[in-house]
C-alpha cells in the first residue's frame, strides 16, 4: 500500500452532524467588538512581523516575550490578554519568577504589552501551571496541576487579588497527555479535554506488535471531552461527566457563531514503528491525519480502534484492533469523522474561530489552528510549527486550508531546537489574532492592514532548514532537514570502528535503516520534551558503556523515568545486529565527544 505522500496538502472533507444549540461563550463579546471600517492598505508592515511570514494584508508585532511556557490564551472585552503557562515534567527549564498566570495589556495602542502582571499559583506554593484558561461571568478560570480554579475579578481589576476557589479537582495527570484545555459556554457548561494516557491503548504503550486492550477501559476516564458546571465549586472528576469520547488529545476548543462546539484532535503516532509489516516509514510519516471535529453529546470519534486516513478520506481500523494497513473499515463506519483533515503529526494545540469583523470576509467564521509541530515524521522533514486557516460555512469545511502564519521554528523544525512553537490562540476585541509560543513564551499580535479586498491566501514560503555541505551522503538533499550535513569528528568507542560510528550517524538521523532516533533526541542529540539529551555523558539508564547502550537500545525503554517518550526496542526501527552495533557506537561517540 505504498504511496508517495511527500508535500501533499490534505483536502478538507465535510461531515454531517446534529447542530448543538449552545449560548456563545463569554469571550464572544471580545471577538465581535471593533466594527469600525477596515484600515487603508499600507505599503508595508512596520518592522519584520516578529520574524513571521503572513498571509497577504496582515502584519504582526511581538506583543510580549519571555513569559515562560505559554500555553492557551484568552482575551477580555477590555483588551487584556490572559495566558496560562506551564512547567512541571513536560518542560525542564525553570519558569520566570511569580505566578504561572499572566495578564497583559497594551495601553499605548502600539501592538506591544506595556503592562504585564503575573499572579496565581507559584512553584513555591506547589503549582506547575497548566494549559486551559477561560473567562466567564466575571471570573478567570485556569487549569492548574489537575484542577480547574476560579479567580473572581473585581470591577476594573486586571490581576485578581483574592485567592481562587476549586471548581474541579482530580483531573488525571498520568501518561502521555497530562494537559487539560477547556472552554465555557454562556450557560456555564465547562467542557474539558482529557487526553489519553497512551498512544493507542496497547497492552504495552508504544511497543511494536503490542495489541490493543479490548475493550479499552482507558476510555472510561481519558480520551474524550468531559462536561462540568462552571458555576459550581468542589466538583470532583469521575467517569460520569463524560460528554464525548474517542479523542486522543483534543487540545483546541472553540464555538462558532451558531454555538456549535469544535475541537482539534492529535492523530496517533508510530504506525510504522509499531507495525512495520503493514506500513512503510513514509506512510507513517503522513498518517494518520490531524483533525478538526464538531463535538456532539455521546459521539465517538474513533480512538483507539480507528484513525482517519486523509488520502482515502475515511476512518479505518487501527492495526492494534485487527486493522490491515488501512484497507478494512469495520466498526469505524459507526464512528464520527472530522469536518476537516490536515497532515499527520503536525500537533494541533489551539483553535480560534474568527467571529470578529476586522479581517477580510473570507476569514470570518473560519478556524485558525495553531500547530505545535511534529517530532515523528522521519524520514520526511518535520512539519507543522505554523498557524493555518481553515474556511468554514454552516459547520463544515468550505475550502482547503492555507498556512496563514509561518516561520515560528526558524532554522530547525524539530521539537528540541525550534525557536518557537505555536501553542495558544485568542481573538481580541480589536479583531487582532494573538498567537502564543511555549518555548520562550512569546506572544504575537497579528492584525489586518489592508483595504478588505484580500482573499484567503497562504503566507509566503519560509526558507527550508539549512543543511551543511557534503552532498555525498544519501538520501538526496531535501528528504530530511539534515541530509547532506558533514559528519563531525567523533571519538571511536573501544571495540568499534569509525565506519560504524559513521553508519550510526546516518541511522540516528533517519538516513539509513529507517532510524527514528533524532525525532525524540533532536538532530543535535540535545534532547527534546519527549527524549533526553545524549550528548552530555549523563545517562538515565545504564553506565554509558558501549555494551550498556547496546542493551538499552535493543530492549527499549517502556517506562521512562523523566521524559514523555516511550522508546520501543531498537528505537522502533527494524535494526539488524550490525545496525544496532553502529547506532550504539554513534550514541557512545556523541556522549564522549567533549572528552577527546
Amino acid at each position: 500500500m505504498h504511496r508517495d505522500l511527500r508535500g501533499v496538502r490534505v483536502a478538507m472533507i465535510g461531515v454531517s452532524a446534529c447542530a448543538m444549540v449552545l449560548a456563545l461563550i463569554g469571550g464572544l463579546a471580545a471577538q465581535t467588538a471593533g466594527t469600525a471600517a477596515p484600515p487603508t492598505k499600507t505599503s508595508a508592515c512596520p518592522g519584520d512581523n516578529g520574524g513571521l511570514s503572513l498571509s497577504p494584508g496582515f502584519c504582526a508585532t511581538v506583543f510580549a516575550d519571555n513569559l515562560g511556557h505559554v500555553r492557551h490564551l484568552v482575551a477580555a472585552p477590555d483588551g487584556t490578554i490572559y495566558a496560562n503557562t506551564w512547567s512541571g515534567r513536560y518542560f525542564k527549564s525553570p519558569p520566570p519568577p511569580g505566578g504561572f498566570l499572566v495578564a497583559l495589556k497594551d495601553t499605548k495602542d502600539d501592538g506591544h504589552a506595556d503592562l504585564v502582571q503575573r499572579f496565581g499559583e507559584t512553584p513555591q506554593s506547589g503549582g506547575t501551571g497548566g494549559t486551559g484558561i477561560a473567562l466567564y461571568n466575571g471570573a478567570l478560570y485556569a487549569e492548574e496541576n489537575g484542577r480547574i480554579l476560579r479567580y473572581a475579578l473585581a470591577p476594573g481589576e486586571r490581576a485578581p487579588a483574592a485567592p481562587p476557589t476549586v471548581v474541579v479537582s482530580g483531573l488525571p495527570l498520568t501518561g502521555d497527555h497530562p494537559m487539560h484545555p477547556f472552554i465555557i459556554d454562556g450557560q456555564g457548561n465547562l467542557f474539558v479535554d482529557l487526553g489519553t494516557a497512551t498512544n493507542a491503548c496497547q497492552s504495552e504503550n508504544r511497543i511494536a506488535a503490542s495489541r490493543g486492550i479490548d475493550p479499552c477501559v482507558e476510555k472510561q476516564t481519558r480520551g474524550g471531552i468531559w462536561r462540568y458546571d462552571a458555576n459550581k465549586i468542589g466538583q470532583v472528576f469521575s467517569p460520569a461527566e463524560r460528554y464525548a469520547t474517542g479523542l486522543r488529545n483534543g487540545e483546541g476548543l472553540a464555538f462558532d457563531a451558531a454555538g456549535r462546539l469544535f475541537a482539534t484532535q492529535h492523530g496517533r503516532d508510530q504506525l510504522y514503528q509499531n507495525w512495520p509489516k503493514l506500513y512503510t516509514a513514509e506512510q507513517s510519516a503522513d498518517l494518520p491525519a490531524e483533525e478538526l471535529v464538531q463535538l456532539t453529546a455521546g459521539a465517538d470519534y474513533g480512538w483507539p480502534q480507528c484513525y482517519y486516513d486523509q488520502f482515502q478520506q475515511k476512518l479505518v481500523l487501527a492495526p492494534e484492533y485487527g486493522g490491515d494497513g488501512g484497507k478494512t473499515v469495520g466498526l469505524c463506519a459507526q464512528r464520527q469523522g472530522p469536518v476537516a483533515a490536515f497532515p499527520g503529526h503536525w500537533a494541533p494545540n489551539a483553535l480560534a474561530i474568527y467571529l470578529g469583523t476586522k479581517f477580510p470576509t473570507g476569514y470570518r467564521g473560519g478556524a485558525f489552528i495553531a500547530f505545535h509541530g511534529s517530532w515523528n515524521r522521519s524520514p520526511l522533514p518535520q512539519g507543522g510549527y505554523n498557524v493555518v486557516f481553515q474556511p468554514l460555512a454552516d459547520g463544515k469545511a468550505s475550502g482547503p486550508y492555507v498556512v496563514f502564519a509561518d516561520g515560528f521554528a526558524g532554522q530547525y523544525k524539530e521539537p528540541g531546537r525550534a525557536a518557537f512553537r505555536p501553542s495558544g490562540l485568542a481573538v481580541g476585541p480589536d479583531g487582532a489574532l494573538y498567537v502564543g509560543d511555549d518555548v520562550h513564551g512569546r506572544i504575537w499580535r497579528i492584525a489586518y492592514s489592508g483595504d478588505g479586498a484580500d482573499k484567503v491566501a497562504p503566507a509566503a514560503a519560509t526558507p527550508a532548514p539549512t543543511a551543511t555541505a557534503s552532498q555525498a551522503v544519501p538520501p538526496p538533499e531535501g528528504v530530511h532537514p539534515d541530509a547532506g550535513r558533514q559528519t563531525p569528528a567523533l571519538p571511536t568507542p573501544p571495540g568499534a570502528t569509525p565506519a560504524q560510528v559513521a553508519l550510526g550517524n546516518r541511522i540516528f538521523h533517519g538516513e539509513a535503516a529507517n532510524g527514528a532516533c533524532s525525532g525524540c533526541h533532536g538532530s543535535d542529540a540535545g534532547g527534546s520534551p519527549v527524549g533526553p539529551p545524549l550528548n552530555t555523558a549523563h545517562w538515565l539508564w545504564g553506565d554509558g558503556s558501549l555494551a550498556s547502550l547496546s542493551d538499552i537500545i535493543a530492549k527499549g525503554v517502556p517506562k521512562p523515568k523523566r521524559y514523555e517518550g516511550v522508546m520501543p526496542p531498537m528505537g522502533g526501527s527494524p535494526l539488524s545486529k550490525q545496525d544496532l552495533a553502529a547506532v550504539s557506537a554513534y550514541v557512545w561517540a556523541i556522549g564522549h565527544a567533549g572528552n577527546h
